[in-house]
């Protein structure tokens, strides 16, 4: 099969850009999909199917087989980057492998290169795959659904905190005015909690490719941000600073998601930066756009990782020495929810300065209204 493995590692392009036309043509969510995410591991799968057929003769050594090691792989990665591209299904992933079977097959066939153990291969391999991206599709939906849940029950804690604590504050002697503001506060991280129990409720449905629901509306961003920073106040020991820019950031925004955001961030720095050390958020109106900022001192986060770790499918749990972890998700939705507000999201870290995420966000990009967001 020496010749047969030449020829297909030779015409790799030519198989894989076929293979495009196909399934674009029969495959109603791949038309929606750019190329390179929809060739995705293909190219890769293709190579390791050439080796494989190179001086095989049957199918009893190719589990032994480096390149069938590479086959496993390639179909995981392949189903794992499927979950995170909207609209697919476990069915439209077989459906790629079915189109694949029968490109390969033609091609081999018009150059008179196909025979019964050539098939049997091919069948055997194509199958193999075909299970293992189905089951990494699924598992990585799992995943992402387990995530969101977890991320979001343990959001709603700290406005459920907040709520403690405010009550807390309350005693027999206090005067009239207090007694309105810590109800208002309590009323406010109440209504938080009970907003995240939606977001919860939502992400028990998600498919693939999806995040979360965001609700845009036009609203004064600074009072969010303002929210966030006395709610974390209430709540955790360091000193958080103010530095803004501006009496108001006007716009059209999902507060709420800004606010979940901003909180992640913030719990980020008091986990990772140096307890006694403080924490400054800053907000600057940039016209059109605002900015918002969060550092803190502490261990930073090495060069290479920096941007891998608002890529779902690349980043790891970060833990730190006291053995806190940080679900993976998290930045992750912190871009997806930056880039619906038209915006980027960037991390600046070294030992000298410290750590800062700074959010940068268009004012007007979005209508008022509800969309779902795609999974970064």
């Amino acid at each position: 099969m020496n010749d047969i493995a030449k020829l297909i590692e030779n015409n790799n392009d030519t198989i894989i850009n076929m293979w495009e036309e196909k399934v674009i043509k029969e495959i109603e969510v791949s038309k929606n999909t750019k190329s390179l995410v929809l060739r995705n591991q293909l190219p890769h799968l293709l190579n390791d199917i050439a080796v494989i057929l190179e001086g095989q003769d049957d199918l009893i050594n190719i589990k032994n087989e480096e390149s069938y090691k590479g086959i496993l792989t390639n179909s995981e990665d392949h189903g794992r980057h499927r979950a995170t591209t909207l609209n697919y299904t476990i069915a439209s992933i077989l459906e790629e492998y079915v189109v694949f079977n029968e490109v390969i097959t033609a091609f081999l066939r018009e150059r008179n290169s196909y025979d019964v153990n050539v098939g049997l291969v091919l069948h055997y391999v194509i199958q193999t795959a075909m299970v293992q991206s189905a089951r990494s599709f699924s598992d990585s939906i799992n995943d992402m659904k387990e995530k969101l849940i977890s991320m979001l029950a343990h959001d709603i804690r700290n406005p459920l905190s907040a709520a403690k604590v405010a009550l807390e504050m309350l005693k027999t002697e206090t005067d009239i005015n207090e007694i309105h503001e810590v109800s208002k506060m309590t009323a406010t991280s109440l209504d938080f909690s009970l907003k995240l129990i939606e977001g919860l409720l939502d992400a028990i449905t998600i498919e693939a490719g999806e995040g979360i629901t965001l609700n845009f509306k036009e609203c004064d961003l600074l009072k969010d941000i303002r929210w966030v920073v006395e709610e974390t106040r209430l709540i955790f020991p360091n000193t958080i600073i103010e530095n803004f820019h501006a009496s108001q950031i006007i716009g059209v925004f999902d507060g709420m998601a800004i606010r979940r955001i901003l909180e992640n961030l913030i719990t980020n720095a008091v986990k990772y930066g140096t307890s006694k050390e403080r924490i400054t958020i800053a907000v600057s109106d940039l016209g059109d756009q605002t900015r918002i900022s969060v550092h803190n001192f502490g261990e930073p986060i090495p060069e290479h990782k920096q941007d891998e770790i608002f890529d779902y499918l690349k980043s790891n749990k970060r833990v730190k020495k006291e053995g806190i972890k940080s679900w993976g998700l998290g930045l992750s939705l912190v871009k997806t929810v930056t880039e619906a507000h038209g915006g980027t999201v960037k991390v600046l870290s070294n030992e000298e300065l410290g750590t800062e995420f700074q959010i940068t966000l268009l004012k007007n990009i979005s209508k008022s209204g509800k969309i779902k967001t795609q999974l970064s």
